[in-house]
């Protein structure tokens, strides 16, 4: 090959890379504009958002028009203020629904092997929102209703989200001192940074009748396909509790590593 040819082949090459990083860095730049808006049910201006995103305002002005041909935002005010659009939401009801069918039969297989009921609950801020339930067998057993908010401090499934979190970020979210609903109740957060730190370790947090008196319950935390916090859990009488805690995070762990790995080969 003559130099001039090779020297052509590696501009060529040079300007192929360019236009792909350039692609990539639009993409990102795009969803974090996405990620600004969330939970602005106001909206956003173009110069509120350009100082989220650390963006030029005209840099900001383009992709959001962009992003509004496509209904991924809409205008929020006549002022200029976008919000989030109707296209994601279809988007995020539609994963969130494949995401429960797919966890389902783990569920269940979860709920047989127990004889227990399982709950599968997202974190909204600093609330619990349960969005599936397989309920146990047993005949004194514990049932939640689906769509039911719970908070994170004193729940099984709040806790293992917290113990992904550090102390400031904790703090942030839900506050250093917590209302009571038991006598077990953790209601400080030094109190509660040393359950966190536990359950950090093993993997697994408890519910030792912290929400609700004659009910304990284990939970793990993992993430669906758009990487939002996905929390199971196995709430039980407390007088069952105690002589099957360790068998239920167990098999909560390990139905936790099945799901995830369910998850990633239908991502591949």
């Amino acid at each position: 090959m003559k130099r001039t040819d090779r020297r052509a082949s590696r501009e060529k090459n040079a300007d192929k890379s360019q236009a792909e990083k350039s692609q990539v860095q639009v993409i990102a730049r795009a969803a974090a504009i996405l990620r600004a808006l969330e939970d602005q049910s106001l909206g956003l201006s173009l110069g509120q958002i350009a100082q989220h995103v650390g963006l030029a305002r005209s840099t900001v002005q383009r992709i959001v028009a962009a992003l509004e041909s496509e209904n991924l935002v809409i205008a929020a005010s006549p002022t200029g203020r976008v919000r989030l659009g109707p296209t994601l939401a279809r988007l995020a009801a539609s994963v969130q629904t494949d995401f429960v069918s797919i966890a389902r039969p783990f569920l269940v297989n979860l709920s047989n092997e127990l004889r227990e009921t399982v709950d599968l609950a997202t974190i909204k801020k600093d609330q619990l929102v349960f969005i599936e339930q397989v309920v146990g067998p047993q005949r004194l057993r514990t049932v939640s209703a689906v769509g039911e908010t719970f908070p994170l401090h004193c729940t099984a499934n709040g806790k293992a989200y917290l113990a992904g979190l550090d102390e400031v970020a904790t703090a942030r979210l839900i506050g250093t001192k917590y209302e009571r609903r038991t006598p077990a109740t953790i209601t400080r957060l030094e109190d509660l940074l040393r359950d966190l730190k536990a359950a950090r370790k093993s993997g697994v947090a408890f519910d030792r009748e912290e929400h609700t008196v004659g009910i304990c319950a284990a939970g793990v935390v993992m993430r669906d396909p758009l990487g939002n916090h996905i929390a199971i859990s196995v709430p039980v009488p407390a007088q069952r509790f105690a002589d099957n805690r360790d068998l239920i995070a167990e098999r909560l762990l390990a139905t936790k590593h099945a799901l995830e790995e369910r998850v990633a080969a239908a991502a591949a």
